[in-house]
């Protein structure tokens, strides 16, 4: 695995170690035993395991593990752009950059470094980037593993250009799941969606909660700042916390298209759920100097207590 580094930070161990691309990578773990692995490639966060081990992430089993393309799986930073238009590639091109580790991050709240392990990774464009995006902008991510084992990311983009520019964004995030027929998604119903099977026509969402038995490619439009990925058989929820990111981008794509997936192994549809924090339908937009911060928290607890004592409707983030 090429050389190993160890940091103690709050308790919790920070290991930086090559991958077998020799590409940095750093694994964060708290002191209970859950761990974070996040590549420099992508800044993508590839595996997240609770106290008992158990991967909270789906990665497929055919997923290509060498730059310059993302790995299909984990949680891929989508940006400047979510989807696929103009002349960036889909999602845009952070995912497929290397990050470097910024040793002199600006200071953030206390309660963002407080007792946990974390990360601070930084992106500037490229000459090449700056052809097809002319735009000058410092990317800087904070990924943290808590003391109770929650991700957190905090994302922020600050235009250092001489004019305003505009950007989408996504947290791509590839949830486990035991059976995609046996999860249901709480905290968007009777909310307007942009429907990506339909050419992006807008609905509303009817259903008391959404469920699966087909293909869905859906961006939810000003979304609370708390949702939540209830997976019945395995009694246990992802809580989905969210700051600065209005929409909901929820993707499974059922077996039609996993077949024509070549990264993707036919059947794992039913394993995997994309739920995205993201700010996609309205571009956002930064004048010289400003910045712009979104942050996503993701915790797991039993459906049970969730469901006896857990009101996403009324949880403040």
């Amino acid at each position: 695995m090429g050389h190993s580094a160890v940091v103690w930070d709050h308790r919790a161990a920070i290991e930086i170690t090559k991958d077998w691309n020799g590409v940095d990578q750093v694994v964060l773990r708290n002191p209970h035993g859950a761990s974070a692995r996040v590549s420099l490639h992508g800044g993508q966060v590839t595996s997240w395991r609770n106290e008992q081990g158990e991967e909270l992430l789906f990665t497929s089993t055919k997923a290509i593990f060498k730059p310059p393309k993302a790995m299909r799986g984990g949680i891929q930073i989508c940006f400047p752009q979510f989807g696929n238009c103009g002349l960036l590639e889909q999602h845009g091109f952070a995912r497929n950059k290397i990050w470097a580790i910024d040793d002199n991050p600006p200071p953030l709240h206390p309660n963002d470094s407080d007792g946990k392990s974390f990360i601070d990774l930084m992106l500037k464009p490229s000459e090449e980037d700056l052809k097809f995006w002319p735009h000058s902008f410092e990317f800087r991510l904070r990924v943290s593993l808590t003391a109770d084992g929650d991700l957190t990311f905090i994302s922020r983009v600050r235009n250092i250009n001489g004019k305003p520019f505009s950007f989408s964004f996504a947290y791509h995030s590839y949830l486990s799941v035991s059976d995609i027929s046996e999860v249901r998604i709480e905290g968007l119903e009777t909310l307007d969606y942009l429907d990506n099977l339909c050419q992006r026509e807008r609905f509303t969402e009817q259903g008391d909660a959404i469920t699966f038995e087909s293909e869905v490619d859906r961006i939810y439009l000003g979304s609370p700042k708390v949702i939540a990925v209830l997976d019945h058989e395995k009694k246990r929820t992802y809580v989905i916390k969210k700051e600065g990111l209005p929409d909901v981008v929820v993707w499974n794509p059922w077996e039609k298209k996993s077949k024509s997936m070549v990264d993707f192994g036919d059947e794992e549809y039913k394993q995997m759920l994309c739920v995205d924090g993201a700010a996609v339908e309205r571009s956002i937009t930064l004048k010289p100097g400003e910045e712009w911060m979104g942050r996503l928290e993701l915790s797991v607890v039993p459906s049970s207590f969730c469901s006896d004592h857990f009101d996403i409707r009324r949880r403040d983030f």
